[in-house]
């Protein structure tokens, strides 16, 4: 078997050390995503990305509580599966271990995971899925979803299709050139992760959320409205109302839905945008060219002294010591 030329640019296998929720979407060209740290302590995630030919593999783990909303690029298909230990929710639908996470392409979907979270994505070409699919006379299986969906597959198939990724993810951490040489490797990879995922489809059907369920996604819906009007205005001063009006909801159902949803109240999640905000300005930062002063006055913050210390709760140190970090 002889070596193919090696990817220059991204390479086959990544592994992306995550200590910062700047850097979230290191290394996956894919997926753009917005995270927010829930919790106040040093963020300790890690990300493993291994491409194959057709398919892309997205190991994750984090220790701490973090919202994300990735959006899948429009030809790209996701399904995402758990460890036995994760937990969570995916726009309001609670992570389980029977279920199969389907992410429909240009989609924006709502994760909060939680401490000790294991997830893995595995990645496919919608035509492709489509084709595969055909070739085992269950065209009529191939589903694209307007939204999210969970798919009960069981937790025993569930479980082999992670097992299935995590025994590819070790192999490529331990010896990441035998993807990044041969092709061949590649090749062979995504034929059995096809083989795996469709054996794990069969039989597979879209769960029927129950009452509480249904709630608990009547709130992500009413928060991630919020969030997208506080993302496209996070620059101006906004106040609660301002998040009631954008979701169409009371403020006591704002609070709810927030409490629900990101154990935070609107005006704390408002203020930790904010403090990110900060993070990514001093992250950026080229020497000299800003202050701390001049960047937390520019994100609302006017009482320096709590500025700093929620900033340290936060990020593990002082803005100060970020902004003296080589920039990113």
């Amino acid at each position: 078997m002889q070596p193919s030329s090696i990817a220059k640019t991204p390479p086959f296998v990544e592994i992306i050390e995550i200590g910062d929720p700047v850097t979230a979407n290191a290394g996956i060209d894919l997926i753009a995503q917005d995270a927010v740290q829930l919790q106040s302590a040093t963020l300790r995630a890690r990300q493993v990305i291994v491409r194959l030919e057709g398919a892309i593999v997205i190991y994750h783990t984090t220790n701490l509580r973090i919202r994300s909303r990735p959006a899948l690029h429009k030809h790209f298909l996701g399904y995402v599966t758990f460890s036995p230990t994760a937990s969570g929710t995916v726009d309001g639908l609670p992570i389980r271990q029977d279920t199969l996470f389907i992410v429909p392409p240009g989609t924006e979907v709502g994760f909060v995971t939680d401490s000790s979270y294991e997830s893995i994505s595995f990645l496919l070409g919608t035509e492709e899925l489509h084709a595969h699919l055909s070739l085992r006379g269950r065209a009529n299986e191939f589903h694209v979803p307007h939204r999210s969906e969970a798919l009960h597959v069981g937790a025993e198939q569930s479980g082999n299709l992670f097992a299935w990724g995590l025994r590819l993810i070790d192999t490529a951490v331990r010896q990441p050139d035998i993807f990044n040489l041969y092709k061949e490797q590649r090749v062979s990879a995504h034929a059995d992760l096809m083989e795996t995922l469709l054996t794990t489809l069969a039989g597979a059907r879209k769960v029927d959320p129950g009452r509480s369920e249904r709630t608990s996604q009547m709130q992500s819906t009413i928060v991630q409205a919020a969030e997208q009007f506080a993302l496209a205005h996070v620059t101006d001063r906004l106040y609660v109302t301002d998040l009631c009006k954008a979701a169409g909801v009371s403020e006591r159902a704002l609070e709810y839905a927030f409490r629900a949803v990101m154990g935070l109240s609107p005006v704390a999640y408002l203020s930790r945008l904010r403090l990110h905000r900060v993070h990514e300005a001093l992250l950026a930062a080229t020497s000299g060219r800003t202050t701390v002063t001049i960047e937390a006055l520019k994100w609302g913050f006017w009482h320096f002294g709590e500025f700093s210390k929620a900033y340290k709760n936060c990020f593990g140190e002082l803005p100060s010591d970020t902004l003296r970090r080589p920039c990113l």
